[in-house]
């Protein structure tokens, strides 16, 4: 059972949640910004929210874990690790010199991965890193986030037959944060108010 009170802790103690003004890749304006590249600056926390990944991974079938470039791979290591499967990883750059690779890592067609990645927002990013996994023959079944930001992604994976597990969603993370008063109560109103209006 995952400590959402110590996760949430955490990551506000390594930056990883800004309240403010954001323009998201999206072109949206935000309250709040998650940049989850952060983690790594403080391994205990970076490991607990790996850990609970792998806890929301419980009685999944997988071959291998299939970390997304760049928030994605850290904790895909370490869940690998955790778990003792092999770790691959779609390349965001393709690769143009000595052996032209999309994929790094050993893997044989038809064997199922888990794909990870820090959060999800309206999943495209999801679906372009899943192509080149697909494309050489390996099956994707689940997709594992920590964040789920609520604004469609979740609901654009299961439409195109992926099934989404997130460790805590942004929602219960703002709850969470207010809880503790690490936040002011106009941050969490802001945050709470831009999720349900803006779906993707």
């Amino acid at each position: 059972m995952v400590d959402t009170n110590e996760l949430t802790r955490g990551l506000w103690q390594t930056g990883a949640i800004k309240f403010g003004n954001f323009t998201l890749k999206s072109g949206v304006q935000s309250p709040f910004y998650i940049n989850l590249r952060f983690l790594i600056t403080i391994p205990s926390i970076l490991r607990f929210t790996a850990h609970s990944m792998c806890e929301v991974t419980r009685g999944l079938k997988f071959d291998r874990v299939a970390g997304i470039p760049y928030a994605g791979l850290p904790p895909a290591v370490l869940i690998s690790q955790e778990l003792d499967i092999p770790l691959i990883y779609p390349r965001q750059e393709i690769k143009t010199y000595g052996d032209i690779r999309t994929i790094e890592g050993t893997y044989s067609p038809g064997e199922v991965v888990l794909v990870v990645d820090d959060l999800i927002t309206n999943g495209q990013t999801k679906l372009e890193a899943i192509q080149p996994l697909t494309d050489a023959g390996l099956m994707v079944k689940d997709i594992v986030v920590l964040i789920d930001r609520e604004q469609g992604g979740v609901t654009l994976m299961a439409e195109k037959g992926y099934a989404v597990r997130s460790v805590i969603s942004i929602s219960n993370l703002l709850s969470s944060l207010k809880k503790q008063q690490l936040i002011a109560d106009t941050e969490y109103a802001q945050s709470i108010k831009h999720i349900q209006e803006v779906r993707f």
